[in-house]
């Protein structure tokens, strides 16, 4: 990511994950389990709200500093556990969760195929009726400017309920406002 992106880890993108982007996500009842898997929690903002709201919250980072840097703040909180690693090959068994997580990252992952294999690896450690909420910005121009030195690839949310279905989950929902998508897919 480039330096841009410090905006992520700031109070005022953590006040706008916690009043905006998680409870839109979670709307309706929408209710993710006691076991949940984050993908790609980045500076930590979400990881940040969802500690709060479930009993076990595992965290999967591929950038290696955010990683370092999360697993330093989170070392002390029991029901949290953070990795680095590759969300495209997660490395839990078939059904442990109950609940799985991506929020404003899946625009990073550089081709749709990659973005495919991260829909299916969730599908995949989803226990039977599990839930899978994602949610990441509407592709636009300030945006690609914004990521320039950056991957860049967002999802077109007219894709999207195909593309989750393709990878495994059986109902799947999406919905967009002016600014992003959200899906909610189960398996």
């Amino acid at each position: 990511m480039n330096d841009g992106h410090k905006f992520c880890g700031s109070d005022e993108w953590r006040a706008v994950v916690r009043e905006q982007v998680i409870p839109w996500a979670l709307e309706g009842g929408v209710e993710l389990g006691d076991d949940v898997v984050e993908v790609g929690p980045g500076y930590g903002a979400t990881t940040e709200v969802l500690q709060e709201m479930v009993a076990r919250l595992t965290s999967v980072e591929i950038d290696p500093d955010l990683a370092a840097a999360l697993i330093e703040q989170y070392a002390p909180v029991a029901h949290v556990e953070v990795l680095e690693g590759d969300a495209t090959a997660l490395t839990f068994a078939d059904g442990r969760f109950s609940g799985a997580t991506s929020f404003s990252m899946l625009h990073h992952v550089p081709t749709a195929e990659a973005q495919d294999r991260i829909f299916a690896e969730a599908a995949r450690v989803l226990r039977p009726g599990g839930v899978f909420v994602a949610v990441d910005s509407l592709g636009n121009d300030d945006l690609r400017e914004f990521h320039d030195g950056d991957t860049y690839n967002p999802i077109d949310p007219a894709s999207l309920s195909g593309r989750l279905r393709a990878s495994g989950f059986t109902t799947v929902d999406v919905d967009t406002n002016e600014y992003a998508w959200k899906a909610v897919a189960r398996s």
